[in-house]
């Protein structure tokens, strides 16, 4: 029989992000709007979708070998997992998620201190509470259903809201007094699962391959051909392209040049190249970079 790892990925606002992330590393992912088992292009590999609140406890308690979810969820449900590797991806950027304090632009709230006595909105309650705890203010903390930041402005005296950029929060008019957590998508994995040799290996390569995938969004690959009489003016020149590869052309006198650099540097090292005598200069996408 095929060995089997069963493998949690977060329904909701990272599952686009999550699949596309996948889908780079290797693994073709099929979603079906009647099923919440995916299908996937590995037999070794059962997916299921679950809300990345919940993917920490079924991996804890070994319902799911491993999973990707949000350190916040790790934290906010205190989950006792291994985790192996941390994805800078998200919805919106490639930025960690913040979890912070929001109050309306015109409250006198100015800092956690100002909360003593005052009630708070918020999803992750067990982490407000710890935050509350550790800068000794007593406060009521309620569970958020939905719609947190409206209730600023009318139900309580302030949220602990999730945020990328600020600009959901600056719509809705309120201002941030405080960061409580910074958050990123972990592969985490139950104790167990990780003592055993098949799973750990295949978690091992699903990490391998996922950090590949995500090195390589940020980069590009540049190929040209240069007179070799011109190499050491590009290096001494180009600090990028210090370590190239450089091979032989049939044409005397020429050579090949491949680098990789971070995609935001190629439209300004592209002209540099150009003035130092590179020809045919080709920049190219990349699936994967694995170090």
């Amino acid at each position: 029989m095929t060995k089997k790892l069963r493998f949690g990925l977060p329904k909701g606002s990272l599952q686009e992000a999550t699949i596309e992330k996948m889908a780079k590393a290797g693994f073709n992912i099929q979603i079906s709007s009647r099923s919440y088992v995916p299908y996937v292009d590995d037999d070794e590999l059962e997916i299921r979708l679950i809300r990345a609140q919940e993917i920490s406890r079924y991996v804890e308690h070994g319902y799911l070998d491993c999973g990707i979810t949000g350190h916040d969820w790790v934290q906010e449900n205190n989950s006792d997992v291994h985790e192996v590797g941390e994805f800078l991806f998200s919805k919106a950027t490639r930025q960690p998620a913040r979890w912070v304090l929001a109050v309306p632009e015109n409250s006198p709230i100015k800092t956690v201190k100002d909360l003593e006595g005052k009630r708070i909105a918020t999803e992750v309650v067990n982490l407000t509470k710890k935050y509350l705890r550790k800068h000794g203010v007593k406060a009521e903390v309620e569970f958020s259903w939905g719609a947190t930041e409206m209730k600023a402005h009318e139900l309580v005296d302030a949220i602990v809201e999730l945020t990328e950029t600020g600009s959901s929060l600056r719509a809705n008019k309120l201002r941030i007094v405080e960061t409580l957590l910074s958050s990123t998508p972990r592969l985490i994995v139950n104790h167990k699962a990780w003592k055993e040799t098949w799973k750990r290996s295949k978690i091992e390569t699903l990490s391998l391959l996922l950090k590949g995938a995500l090195e390589a969004e940020a980069k590009v690959g540049l190929k040209m051909n240069i007179e070799e009489k011109n190499i050491a003016r590009l290096l001494k020149t180009l600090p990028a392209l210090r370590n190239p590869t450089i091979s032989a052309l049939s044409q005397s006198g020429w050579v090949a040049v491949e680098t990789i650099i971070d995609e935001h540097v190629a439209r300004e090292i592209i002209p540099q190249l150009k003035a130092a005598g590179a020809e045919g200069i080709i920049e190219y996408p990349l699936n994967k970079v694995v170090y």
